[in-house]
């Protein structure tokens, strides 16, 4: 049992004891819930632990050297943080998770039993179960160059190091319609040529949606203005007057750096790697073969 105190285990070795589970859980917007499987609210270090909030765990697996700990927790959508839309919508995906296991009497008696974050999330007839995945889960995450010619970057990070907020490269305002196929629509962008925003992103600013962001598919003009379709619709409830704000796309392509984005000093793609077709080349009885560039 790794990090335990003496007084924890004191009070286990007394074979009646008095321990309950506490979960404490960060969403990636920084919003902190707790709860615990006692019949009464507890708290330490800053958090509060809600009781009869529905949430039992199963058996946690721990292992040595690089393998994942993994366990699940299993509950009832019954708890006012424990919201169906909000699991939906994915605002608990990746959520930071720490598992206690406290004597209720003297919380001060505790063992930190599983650190780690939410995996799968499935949900069904009013209940849920949440796969937790321990710290060694991100040694698992592929790593290093990838030699291929589209850009490997993603806009505006630390690699591309464009700034997104260079006017002309981003909208902000309030959607005006919402269609039933769940598209975007304005009676006109502008300043923004139809395209302009395929292939970038569309993140929500304000309402019951705030937070949460899609990937923007297709951006055309229509019969009555502009329309934006994202990749998958949200799930966040989103409506008429939100404020969104939708941010140019980029194809990965050389040409799009350097023409758009003017950007090329910083393309992290490789566009003079032969491809298939020169692996596949074999002598020819006519023309030059001197074995120099093909370019």
């Amino acid at each position: 049992m790794r990090g335990v105190s003496k007084d924890f285990l004191a009070h286990v070795a007394t074979g009646v004891t008095t321990l309950a589970r506490c979960w404490g859980l960060t969403r990636r917007d920084g919003t902190r819930f707790g709860f615990t499987d006692h019949d009464q609210d507890l708290a330490f270090d800053g958090w509060d632990f809600a009781a009869d909030s529905g949430l039992s765990a199963r058996a946690l697996l721990q292992s040595t050297g690089l393998s994942v700990d993994n366990t699940a927790a299993q509950g009832a959508l019954s708890h006012a943080a424990l919201q169906e839309a909000d699991i939906v919508a994915g605002r608990f995906d990746g959520a930071d998770l720490l598992c206690w296991l406290v004597n209720w009497q003297d919380v001060s008696q505790r063992w930190l039993q599983f650190r780690g974050s939410i995996g799968e999330l499935q949900r069904a007839g009013g209940a849920f179960e949440a796969e937790l995945r321990g710290l060694t889960e991100a040694l698992n995450q592929p790593l290093g160059r990838i030699y291929q010619p589209p850009c490997t970057a993603v806009l505006g990070d630390g690699s591309c190091r464009f700034d997104l907020a260079t006017p002309g490269y981003a909208y902000q305002g309030a959607l005006e319609i919402l269609t039933e196929s769940g598209a975007l629509q304005w009676q006109a962008l502008e300043g923004f040529e139809p395209g302009w925003f395929t292939g970038g992103r569309m993140s929500v600013v304000s309402g019951t949606a705030a937070g949460l962001w899609g990937s923007i598919k297709r951006d055309r003009a229509v019969a009555t203005g502009r329309e934006i379709t994202l990749i998958e619709p949200l799930q966040g409830g989103l409506q008429p007057g939100d404020q969104l704000r939708l941010e140019a796309g980029c194809d990965k392509s050389m040409q799009t750096c350097r023409l758009k984005f003017n950007n090329l000093l910083n393309y992290q793609g490789f566009p003079d790697i032969p491809g298939e077709d020169w692996v596949m080349a074999v002598p020819k009885s006519t023309g030059r073969n001197t074995g120099g560039s093909r370019r």
